[in-house]
């Protein structure tokens, strides 16, 4: 196996309980997120990883393939981990369970770069921020990059600043994450960093320790559409019915 994809799905949220089982347009978002993952031309197998048997009752019952992981890990990239040990593959996928409409493209984008190089540890996505009221929007995370596409580092605040407005350009990082696995493993036993517990941003943990990201400018329309709040959810099910129009 090269390429697994691994779906965090946990079912607790304070703001949306039980979100990946929320009704889009008659299917679980869930199934939204697997059906558009599956279509990725990289993967070799997909999973959700998940802590709670409604969710596993309810991929299987679409067809697709869950497992069982403990409730009680910090994040979704240590669930995706604890599934990871039970395959033998070079790359492993994190892809958001909480984003309905990912486009299949881009899991072939991130994972590109660490099957050619296996010296590269972890990628993830960026596209250019073209609303300015994203600029200053702590939710939106910006990331900077070096020459070569390798992350200096994200944030909520607003970089580069623009002292100088001539080709000031902005860049929104897309969180779906690649791995090559044994630096997965290695990544879930660092401990946290303080960049990282300030920002509250699990990636500088690892640039904090000293590895690089390679982050991938995506060709693709990103949908920033990531389900959080009832008022998300909203927005999901207005969105596939306009899709489903088309």
């Amino acid at each position: 196996m090269r390429v697994l994809g691994v779906i965090p799905a946990r079912y607790g949220s304070t703001r949306l309980e039980g979100k990946p089982l929320a009704d889009i347009m008659g299917k679980p978002m869930i199934q939204y997120v697997y059906e558009n993952a599956a279509k990725s031309s990289i993967l070799d197998e997909l999973i959700v990883a998940t802590d709670n048997i409604r969710i596993k009752e309810a991929v299987e019952k679409f067809g697709g393939k869950a497992m069982l992981t403990s409730p009680s890990h910090p994040t979704g990239t240590d669930r995706v981990a604890e599934v990871a040990k039970n395959f033998d593959p070079q790359v492993v996928v994190n892809i958001q369970g909480d984003e309905p409409f990912i486009n299949p493209g881009m899991i072939d984008e991130v994972v590109e770069p660490l099957l050619e190089d296996k010296e590269i540890p972890m990628g993830t996505l960026m596209h250019e921020i073209t609303e300015k009221e994203d600029f200053n929007n702590p939710n939106v995370v910006k990331v900077v990059t070096d020459k070569l596409g390798f992350a200096l580092y994200f944030s909520r605040s607003l970089i580069p600043y623009p002292r100088k407005t001539e080709k000031h350009r902005v860049f929104e990082h897309i969180g779906i994450y690649s791995f090559q696995k044994e630096f997965l493993l290695k990544f879930t036993r660092l401990e946290p960093t303080p960049l990282e517990q300030t920002e509250s941003l699990e990636q500088l943990r690892v640039l904090e320790s000293g590895y690089r990201i390679k982050v991938v400018l995506t060709r693709y329309k990103y949908v920033a559409l990531s389900v959080d709040t009832p008022e998300d959810l909203e927005r999901a099910r207005i969105f596939a019915k306009s899709m489903r129009k088309n």
